[in-house]
């Protein structure tokens, strides 16, 4: 999958299952992702999709998961949490992503790669 933040373009890999199945249906998908915390990124999804909830304990930068069944997070900086996520994926490199979001809203789109 690709996902683009302005002019930068970042590869990731999806997991399997369900949700990531739910969640390929939906793209080519173009978001406007608010910042919370200064560690990640979220948009809420206009469907919900199925979950598979764990807490991953380390948040690491480039982290993309499902929090609830609607909203989308990327995270761009590591941190520990008791939170619960579906993980969705991981970009592949995340060198340059906390300066591709920048400290607001940012529109970010996510598309299968050919």
């Amino acid at each position: 999958m690709n996902i683009t933040v302005g002019s930068k373009t970042f590869t990731a890999t999806l997991d399997t299952g369900p949700t990531v199945t739910a969640f390929r249906k939906l793209l080519p998908l173009t978001v406007t992702m608010a910042d919370l915390n200064r560690n990640e990124k979220f948009v809420d999804l206009p469907v919900a999709l199925p979950t598979n909830t764990g807490s991953p304990g380390r948040i690491q930068g480039g982290d993309l998961m499902l929090y609830g069944s609607r909203t989308l997070v990327v995270f761009y900086e590591p941190f520990t949490t008791t939170y619960r996520y579906t993980r969705l994926g991981r970009i592949n490199d995340a060198s340059g992503l906390a300066a591709a979001l920048g400290a607001g809203d940012v529109k970010v789109t996510f598309t299968l790669q050919p």
